[in-house]
């Protein structure tokens, strides 16, 4: 029988509406460890963010990238202002010095339609959407991040790259997500999205993606460009299963999901690396709704219950793995009726409204 572990969870609030989704979220994540028991969490909040970088001239300080280097997981709520940058006009991003300084290669979107939430799609098909989105999170175009080039005020250079380490990892791990929702009744089937009829970096990324699918012949595999995708997710999201990418079509790409399902307050993310991962919600830090008690923490909470997915299958802990599940759970319960309807989809339910009715949904569970 697993021994109970405290695992320690480096907690990155951050900026905006970050500050008012963390703490509850660590409430909620508490009290469904203790209920399941066998593990515990130890959490950790680490200074980072542009308020921090306006306030000390560190965004992210030396001290912050220890307590995330050493810690068994961490959890991001969001970061950046628009009226803070750096010297060059970009925000403060702690968030990508993340995926770069821990080598997260993976970033997960998933897509999944909550119960009793108002889709935009009206084909009743959408009620069941769900697929994943994997994106590669430290190449692509993103390599130039901070890196790129302007000469004599006339020409910028952003350089995309591709590599086979990092593609043959994210494709592997494309495969084995895949297997894993097939074991729970998905199809199976991984698509690789890319632009190779146009650029020879996509025809490598389409052929390494051939490649690890020759190794994974139990898993269906195809191909499709990222112009056409996008118009299918929105007219036939439900054909999709698992979807692997570059960097910069996987943030395009994944806004657009998030929208299927009802918003970026609805979608959590994960990035993750051989060695540590970073779970936080795709949405910004929305300074527009500070301190009004509107911002949605859906995406904050299940992005936790991702955290807690991960730690079962990292560290072999089906307790871990159940408190996910009961946490995915009592989020659906909380809005398959449809009365709790969040303030960018119309509705009037509060942060607070909305942690209440999971930590019901949670407590009538258990």
């Amino acid at each position: 029988m697993t021994q109970p572990s405290d695992f320690r969870i480096a907690v990155l609030p951050g900026d905006g509406i970050g500050l008012e989704i963390t703490k509850p979220c660590e409430d909620l994540l508490s009290h469904v460890a203790a209920k399941v028991g066998g593990f515990g969490l130890k959490f950790e909040t680490v200074p980072a963010g542009a308020g921090l970088y306006r306030d000390t001239g560190a965004a992210f300080p030396d001290s912050s990238k220890k307590m995330t280097e050493r810690a068994d997981a961490i959890l991001l709520g969001a970061m950046g202002l628009p009226e803070v940058r750096y010297p060059d006009g970009t925000e403060i991003s702690p968030q990508l010095d993340l995926r770069f300084d821990l080598d997260l290669y993976t970033g997960i979107r998933p897509v999944r339609a909550i119960p009793g939430i108002n889709l935009p799609l009206a084909d009743p098909r959408a009620s069941n959407l769900d697929f994943v989105l994997v994106r590669e999170s430290t190449e692509g175009l993103f390599a130039s991040h901070g890196k790129g080039e302007i000469v004599n005020d006339q020409i910028a250079k952003d350089t995309l790259v591709i590599t086979r380490d990092a593609s043959e990892r994210l494709f592997d791990y494309a495969f084995k997500l895949a297997r894993k929702r097939k074991n729970k009744g998905h199809p199976g089937k991984v698509t690789c999205v890319d632009k190779a009829n146009v650029f020879s970096s996509f025809a490598f990324f389409r052929s390494i993606f051939d490649e690890r699918a020759a190794l994974n012949d139990d898993i269906t595999a195809d191909h499709a460009y990222v112009d056409a995708t996008a118009l299918n997710m929105v007219r036939n999201p439900w054909d999709f299963d698992v979807l692997v990418t570059e960097n910069m079509f996987g943030d395009i790409l994944s806004d657009i999901g998030a929208g299927l399902i009802g918003g970026m307050g609805m979608a959590p993310s994960a990035d993750i690396g051989d060695k540590h991962a970073v779970f936080q919600p795709c949405h910004g830090t929305a300074p527009d709704i500070v301190g009004t008690g509107k911002a949605n923490p859906t995406a904050m909470i299940l992005s936790a219950a991702l955290m807690l997915e991960w730690l079962g299958e990292t560290h072999t802990m089906e307790t871990c793995t159940q408190a996910a599940d009961l946490l995915i759970a009592a989020v659906d319960k909380a809005f398959e009726d449809g009365s709790l309807v969040p303030f960018e989809l119309g509705g009037g339910a509060s942060t607070e409204t909305i942690f209440n009715a999971v930590y019901t949904a949670l407590n009538d569970s258990l």
